[in-house]
């Protein structure tokens, strides 16, 4: 296992002396935010980015993400353009010392909260999400928190309006047909891709969500059969649907090399499709975090790890969900867990 942390790029208030000073870190997960979704990234613009985490002492071996152009997802005749630009930064990234890439597929959203400063008894406040309030908005009048400053309510009601009678199994085959261009040359050069699930787990403003469940993973698995055809295991993003066991999804994905990455976070469910963040502790939320990592361990799972979104504490006004110090505690947290199983099982063999 290899612990790393979420970095901003130069433009991120935590810096990498910061993160290089958690215990048990080993590189960060990043990526080169200033070119357009769609477009190839510079050798010049990937190589500053490696040059900087490695003279830091942390590697740069995860991007998060390569973001997938909308016309792929929506199947439309420009999509083999997007592809062939996303082939190409795999194979840059690749030759730049680059294993993994997080990437999704999910429409228009690639996640979704209702409150972004949610308070907490503690005092902290987080990430939350509330389903009744989401379902009484307006699609072609939207206000999203997070989501304003990147479009215009007409802009997002254009986008949602543009996936109007694309069924699940329709969005199901857009990814088939991505993945089976893209797979081939993550075979070539080392590369795994691994998928992020739905955030949250289920459809919005009747936009299909295909990566959600246990089944869908395992749909798509055999339809690219690749191990490079692998996930990013979000225990946020697939425990907002308390149906999905965790654990037996942990040890399942794990033990056929399906898990790539993990994210590892706890949430409260505060209702019926409703949520909020909490500390990664398992006694904070509704997720057992030390039997999750046991799971994985178990599994053989032997890939890149980071703490997922925190809680802003102690004063801190970071990014929603991307401050430094929740994150670093939650960092020591999953250490302690990771050491803890793996020397039960030492001692046990």
């Amino acid at each position: 296992m290899k612990m790393t942390f979420r970095w901003y790029g130069e433009s991120d208030p935590i810096s990498l002396t910061d993160i290089k000073q958690i215990p048990g870190m080993t590189g960060v997960v990043t990526a080169v935010y200033s070119v357009p979704v769609g477009e190839v990234w510079s050798n010049e613009a990937i190589e500053r980015l490696k040059a900087l985490s490695n003279d830091s002492g942390l590697e740069m071996e995860v991007i998060e993400s390569v973001p997938v152009h909308e016309d792929i997802k929506l199947g439309l005749p420009t999509r083999d353009r997007y592809i062939e630009a996303y082939c190409e930064n795999v194979r840059r990234l690749a030759a730049h010392g680059v294993k993994c890439i997080c990437y999704n597929f999910m429409p228009v959203f690639d996640w979704l909260r209702t409150d972004l400063h949610s308070r907490n008894a503690d005092g902290s406040n987080s990430l939350s999400y509330d389903h009744k309030a989401i379902t009484s908005l307006d699609p072609k009048k939207l206000s999203l928190p997070g989501w304003d400053e990147s479009y215009t309510p007409e802009q997002i009601s254009s986008l949602i309006g543009a996936y109007s009678g694309m069924s699940h199994d329709d969005l199901f085959a857009n990814l088939v047909y991505f993945l089976k261009a893209v797979i081939p040359v993550c075979d070539e050069v080392g590369m795994n891709m691994a998928i992020h699930p739905d955030d949250p787990p289920w459809d919005i403003f009747g936009l299909p969500r295909i990566i959600s469940h246990r089944e869908d993973y395992i749909r798509l698995f055999e339809a690219v059969p690749s191990k490079a055809n692998g996930i990013t295991f979000c225990t946020g993003s697939l425990g907002a649907d308390s149906s999905n066991d965790l654990v037996s999804m942990a040890y399942e994905f794990a033990k056929d090399g399906r898990i790539h990455f993990a994210h590892l976070r706890n949430i409260i469910y505060t209702g019926e499709r409703s949520f909020a963040e909490t500390g990664h502790l398992s006694a904070d939320g509704s997720l057992d975090l030390y039997e999750i990592v046991k799971a994985l361990h178990d599994g053989g799972f032997n890939g890149y790890v980071r703490p997922d979104h925190g809680r802003n504490i102690w004063g801190e006004d970071g990014k929603p969900g991307y401050g430094l110090y929740d994150r670093a505690l939650g960092a020591a947290y999953l250490n302690g867990l990771f050491e803890a199983v793996e020397k039960a099982d030492s001692k046990r063999g």
